[in-house]
């Protein structure tokens, strides 16, 4: 029996996933959230074999925090981020978190009961809409790459560290128990990054930290 669990903000769209699972016998639903802590508190739970997310709940970051919060668990399931959003810079660092595939909250019942006993078997599923134009964004990626680089060269070392843990999906108190600092200043930090390298929120830090490879160190 697969043990699944899922995520999602939107009580339509939990509904539906469990319409869309109720006639697979050799699925069992363990438990489901609306935002990305809950999320993580029902895998600490419930121990599921695979685990369906949705990339923006409550806030922007949110499914990727529980993305990494999950894989962190022992024994952690696979993981795939389920979104209406085929936004490819979310595929590109959910995929770089360790996530096991990306799919389309429109995909068809019988893909997505496919891709769930995929996924409990080890393997990875990409929605093909979103497969498709991988390629290109890796092109884009690169074209990225050093403008990113440049941004972060005029942080600080310290900064540059903040940006680094934003991108791992670590929250402002886990970054000052990493970094040795108070959450208050985490928040300065944050703040100052944020304003020097033009992003809007800690979704765009997280790719820029991914785009100038501060998750690759």
């Amino acid at each position: 029996m697969i043990k699944l669990m899922f995520a999602d903000d939107e009580e339509l769209v939990r509904s539906g996933l469990r319409a869309m699972m109720s006639g697979a016998a050799d699925i069992e639903i363990v438990g489901e959230a609306s935002d990305g802590r809950s999320a993580v508190e029902v895998a600490r739970r419930y121990h599921p074999d695979v685990a369906l997310l949705d990339i923006k709940m409550r806030a922007p970051d949110d499914g990727i925090r529980a993305l990494r919060a999950i894989l962190a668990l022992p024994d952690p399931p696979a993981v795939a981020m389920l979104t209406t959003f085929d936004i490819d810079e979310y595929v590109s660092l959910a995929l770089r978190l360790g996530a096991n595939g990306f799919l389309l909250k429109d995909i068809d019942p019988a893909a997505l009961l496919r891709a769930v006993r995929d996924l409990a078997k080890g393997g990875a599923v990409l929605d093909p809409g979103v497969a498709a134009r991988m390629v290109q964004t890796h092109r884009d990626e690169q074209r990225a790459a050093q403008p990113a680089r440049k941004l972060l060269a005029s942080l600080s070392e310290r900064e540059r560290e903040v940006v680094a843990l934003i991108g791992q999906g670590l929250s402002n108190a886990e970054i000052g128990g990493r970094l040795h600092l108070s959450e208050a200043t985490v928040k300065g930090y944050v703040s100052a990054v944020l304003s020097k390298i033009g992003a809007a929120n800690r979704v765009q830090a997280a790719l820029l930290a991914y785009r100038g490879g501060l998750l690759d160190q």
